[in-house]
């Protein structure tokens, strides 16, 4: 894979300081250290700073695969040694504010957002660093550094809200296993037990979808019923505000359908004492609408008919980095959210830059590229014309797909589904 340059000396670094050797026993303790901080900036720049520090008894994620190589996402979180400078961990992101530095508001207006990460909570003094990457260069660039003193008076050990937490499918040890994690939001106390079905339903839609299908057994699945004031959740644009859980709303950025909440501390205080690898928000309302990204979290609605599809693409967006392959409907983005003189990071669209790091290898002999959507080719894998809200520039790999319009999803997005699950569960990936 094409990379950039930082991270390619990143790896270069890593390989060379023994990778294959680093042991989790030997730097970190089974719970995690979650650090929240805030973004702020506008569409030209943006800075981060440490806003708290929290030790938390679960962690769930990867015990072998401890070092990201996908180099997905907008942001990275990198964990060092202090004493050896040898990189420990590392984990790609995004965040809704990098969204939001795309919109015509950020050329305006200058914003600050609360973000969170969790990383496994070190033995030793480390230093962690969160970097963002530059969509001019596509490069990361540091943004915060922060020594850590795992014995420091100023990480917070208290204890949060015992939060009603079911256990809707359990296959194993939370290190071997992807942890999906469903929030209730927009529940009152009396809608728990309809929340702990609507969380069951959810599950079986996506283990029913291929390549989810295959990999049930790789799941465990928990719910958390967080209760919430009223029934249902803003829709900002209808003049209607509801008391929640977590401030879920639609109209994020403006569209109607775009379904979110900026409050990422509510989120991390829900998980604090669960097995997290990847979060679905399900807000109890019967309106269209969704939304979803990289190793943030994902969210859709209960009650809409068409919900069980809208969770899995959005699911597919948070879980394994899925870009949107459609280039019809109303975004919020302009036209710099893709630098076409770049590869872009998601692994189901190409600008042609870079097409032998993507899906090439997929394709039947003698496709043409770019591939016409003509009776030869439209049912095949190929490189069709039109996908991350742009109808020319971009291409993406079959004419219809789930992260297009709800199709299944086509082999690109399949395998990189497939090495998601392989990274989280500690395999070969």
């Amino acid at each position: 894979m094409k990379t950039e340059k930082s991270l390619l000396i990143l790896f270069l670094f890593v390989a060379s300081n023994g990778y294959a050797q680093i042991r989790f026993g030997d730097w970190f303790e089974k719970k995690s250290l979650r650090v929240d901080f805030a973004l702020s900036g506008d569409s030209e720049r943006q800075q981060a700073a440490l806003q708290q520090m929290r030790e938390e008894p679960a962690w769930g994620g990867p015990v072998k695969n401890l070092i990201d190589t996908f180099y997905y996402g907008g942001y990275y979180v990198n964990l060092y040694d202090k004493a050896g400078k040898q990189l420990i961990y590392s984990r790609g992101f995004n965040t809704l504010f990098e969204e939001w530095r795309s919109t015509e508001q950020a050329k305006r207006e200058t914003q600050s957002w609360t973000n969170s990460v969790s990383v496994p909570f070190p033995k030793k003094e480390t230093v962690l660093e969160i970097t963002g990457r530059d969509r001019s260069d596509m490069q990361f660039h540091t943004l915060m550094t922060l020594d850590i003193d795992p014995s420091s008076i100023f990480i917070d050990r208290g204890k949060l809200n015992d939060n009603a937490v079911t256990q809707i499918q359990y296959k194993g040890d939370p290190a071997s296993k992807v942890d999906l994690v469903f929030i209730a939001e927009g529940y009152t106390a009396r809608e728990e037990k309809k929340f702990e079905a609507d969380a069951g339903r959810f599950a079986e839609s996506l283990f029913n979808t291929p390549p989810f299908d295959a990999r049930r057994n790789d799941f465990n699945v928990w719910a958390v019923a967080l209760a919430s004031g009223e029934s249902g959740t803003d829709v900002s644009g209808k003049g209607v505000f509801k008391n929640t859980a977590l401030n879920a709303g639609y109209y994020t950025f403006g569209v109607s359908r775009y379904l979110t909440t900026p409050d990422m501390k509510s989120i991390r205080n829900a998980v604090w004492n669960v097995p997290c690898d990847a979060i679905f928000i399900l807000v109890n309302t019967d309106m269209y609408g969704g939304g979803g990204m990289y190793n943030f979290y994902a969210m859709g609605t209960s009650d809409n008919a068409r919900t069980p599809v809208v969770f899995v693409h959005e699911f597919g967006h948070s879980f394994a980095g899925l870009a949107d392959e459609y280039f019809s409907s109303e975004v919020a983005y302009d036209e710099a959210f893709y630098n076409l003189e770049k590869e872009p990071w998601e692994p189901n669209i190409t600008t042609l830059v870079d097409f032998g790091s993507k899906w090439q290898d997929l394709l039947p002999a003698h496709t043409p590229i770019p591939t016409p959507l003509n009776d030869e080719w439209k049912d095949k894998p190929g490189v069709y014309e039109g996908g991350g809200y742009l109808p020319k520039g971009i291409y993406r790999p079959m004419d219809h797909c789930m992260m297009r319009d709800y199709a299944p999803f086509c082999p690109a997005c399949s395998r990189a589904i497939l090495r998601m699950v392989d990274f989280l569960t500690d395999r070969a990936y």
